[in-house]
């Protein structure tokens, strides 16, 4: 739900001439949402979190966040936020336009075996390494990363920050108690989460306890986002980002069953 690379390199066609997207389709959710009065809404840009451009147009897809990293250049997003062959960028704390000096380009992703075996939705997690032409390092420039930490038990307060799909803009924000979903995946009441939270950074003070993605690709409801729950795959996906090795094919397209 949070957004599909199917969809994603459907819109990138028409980034360049069309400053406004068209609502994407309604889905009747696969899973029941859990009961919820509390909704997104606007907030102050996050310079350790920020917005995912699939295509390096103006369009973004995705959300990620700054990771605390040995070379400062690292994000975590969800795996079906990046797609083979397609060009990516990231802006940190992105907040209606970006000058260039803020765009930093996607140079490696790290994918968890089960990902690229068979797209596990448990493992929809990855970093990505950036890279751009000025000096400094990525998370310098946020003024720190966030650290990687084990999926929240239920009744976590955790806050997340994504955007929404689209040109310009903002971030929008909820804080709320996690619960456990059906086959282990943290789950979180809330909405207003719409396409483009993909990849946002659910955090208990600095650091990430999960992420919107997992189950149905973050799931097929707005008012109910999922996670990955975050195991030793990511503690070991992160130790090999920061060795600095090659990197891994995205597949080229994610599809959900919404």
């Amino acid at each position: 739900m949070r957004v599909s690379a199917v969809l994603v390199v459907g819109l990138l066609a028409v980034t360049a001439g069309c400053g406004r997207t068209a609502p994407p389709e309604t889905h009747a959710p696969s899973h029941p949402p859990t009961a919820t009065k509390l909704t997104a809404a606007p907030v102050s840009p996050d310079a350790r979190v920020g917005a995912l451009f699939l295509g390096a147009g103006d369009l973004h897809t995705c959300t990620a966040g700054v990771l605390d990293s040995t070379d400062g250049n690292l994000i975590l997003t969800a795996a079906h936020c990046v797609a083979g062959g397609v060009d990516t960028t990231f802006v940190a704390g992105f907040k209606d336009t970006a000058d260039p000096a803020d765009i930093w380009r996607v140079d490696a992703v790290y994918l968890d075996p089960r990902w690229v075996a068979s797209q596990d939705p448990l493992a929809d997690f990855a970093i990505l390494r950036v890279e751009h032409d000025g000096a400094g390092t990525l998370e310098d420039g946020a003024g720190g990363g966030l650290t990687i930490g084990t999926a929240p038990k239920p009744g976590t307060v955790v806050n997340v920050t994504g955007y929404g799909l689209g040109v310009g803009g903002g971030p929008v924000g909820c804080r709320s108690q996690t619960e456990l979903a059906p086959g282990g995946f943290p789950s979180l009441p809330c909405g207003g989460l719409v396409d483009g939270t993909s990849g946002a950074p659910w955090t208990t003070g600095p650091t990430i306890t999960g992420l919107t993605g997992g189950l149905d690709g973050g799931g097929c409801d707005e008012n109910v986002s999922y996670s990955p729950p975050f195991d030793d795959g990511v503690v070991a996906l992160l130790a090999r980002a920061e060795a600095g090795g090659p990197g891994d094919e995205a597949p080229t397209v994610f599809d959900d069953d919404c």
